[in-house]
């Protein structure tokens, strides 16, 4: 039997041949995956521009955009916006209203008088890059002016005030004052204040019940003077009530003598006239005759003893 042997030439032609057919689709992929990288590249660079433009306002802040340090914009709105990329930075202020609470201090009154101040200032922020450019962005520096000119203010208020008058106008009226005094000061900053509350206004405790004691007498002089004006006007006002009284009893007298001095006179005027006339006379003297007759019988003795002369036996002896 005779053996086939496969030439060598054959073999190696063959495997020349296939090695450049063998290795086209393997630069394609490598291709394709670089072509695949540089477009995820591509998209993490977009994504880090748009989020280094994109800026977010809240609703209760300022967005100052700076460009090189300095403020190129303030964007006071709430809602999304743009700056430039790797150029522009943001920083952000409070834009509601804010407090500061002041530490309590002593204060004196123009009476001398030591009392302790515990008040707290409500604010905000209306210039924002005002507000940057003499207070650095900072709201402890805010704090620290507010501090100092209030705190001055309500100095100068209540020196200029007795004691007395500073504990009654803590309804109110001692707050429009220091309010008053500060006035525009603080628009120099960029900050609005809009009020100034004294939580507390009282006196020190090393000397509280000695003023307290004091004020309570001096209430009491208060009194007893308002006291002794009420009952001397009192006086005053019963005096010439009795006086008035007096006077109108005194014209009523008066008035009821002359109208019985002219009751009087009526009366004898009718008697002049009944005396005038004999039968009526006579009459009229019969009545009262009999009157006096009646006014002696009295008690259970009804005898009746009369002189001759008498006006009623007069008339019994003229009867016929």
């Amino acid at each position: 039997m005779e053996e086939y042997v496969m030439p060598e030439t054959n073999t190696t032609t063959n495997t020349t041949n296939t090695a450049p057919n063998a290795g086209r689709p393997a630069k394609k992929k490598k291709s394709g995956g670089v072509a695949a990288a540089l477009l995820l590249i591509i998209a993490v660079i977009a994504v880090i521009v748009l989020g280094t433009s994109l800026v977010v306002t809240q609703e209760n802040e300022y967005t100052l955009v700076k460009q090189f340090g300095k403020i190129d914009h303030v964007i006071d709105k709430a809602g999304l916006s743009f700056k430039i990329p790797f150029i522009q930075s943001t920083d952000t202020l409070p834009k509601e209203i804010l407090l500061y609470d002041l530490a309590a201090s002593d204060v004196i009154t123009m009476d001398k008088k030591t009392m302790v101040a515990d008040s707290y200032v409500l604010w905000r922020i209306v210039d924002p890059q005002l507000f940057v450019q003499t207070l650095n962005s900072q709201v402890s520096n805010a704090e620290s002016r507010i501090n100092a000119v209030v705190f001055m203010s309500m100095k100068n208020i209540i020196s200029s005030l007795e004691q007395a008058e500073v504990i009654s106008g803590r309804d109110g009226e001692l707050t429009k004052m220091i309010m008053a005094n500060i006035g525009d000061s603080m628009e120099q900053y960029g900050i609005e204040l809009i009020n100034v509350e004294i939580k507390r206004l009282d006196l020190p405790d090393d000397n509280k019940n000695a003023v307290y004691e004091r004020m309570i007498s001096e209430r009491n002089n208060t009194a007893a003077s308002f006291t002794a004006e009420g009952e001397a006007e009192a006086k005053k006002i019963r005096t010439q009530t009795d006086y008035e009284i007096s006077i109108s009893i005194s014209e009523a007298k008066a008035e009821a003598a002359a109208i019985v001095a002219e009751g009087e006179a009526e009366y004898m005027r009718i008697l002049s006239e009944v005396y005038a006339d004999q039968d009526r006379s006579d009459f009229y003297t019969f009545v009262l005759a009999l009157d006096a007759a009646k006014a002696s019988l009295t008690g259970d003795n009804k005898t009746l003893i009369l002189d001759e002369d008498s006006p009623i036996a007069q008339i019994f002896n003229h009867i016929e």
